[in-house]
């Protein structure tokens, strides 16, 4: 389980390209993004690395990664 803390996210159509390009690694990825507190914590077997090159390559910062 990951938690990225992500800039850049402000409505629903944001969560929802998150979410499609997490899914786009990891199909059965278990995936819940916060917008209020621009947190998305996902649950993978992916390395980290790739997580967080998924959501930056969606246009968006990952300000931090645990």
């Amino acid at each position: 389980m990951y938690e990225l803390k992500v800039d850049g996210m402000t409505c629903g159509g944001c969560v929802s390209s998150v979410k499609r390009a997490l899914q786009a690694i990891d199909a059965n990825a278990s995936i819940d993004v916060d917008l209020q507190s621009k947190t998305v914590k996902i649950d993978t077997a992916v390395e980290l690395h790739a997580v967080k090159a998924a959501v930056e390559d969606a246009g968006y910062d990952v300000l931090s990664a645990t």
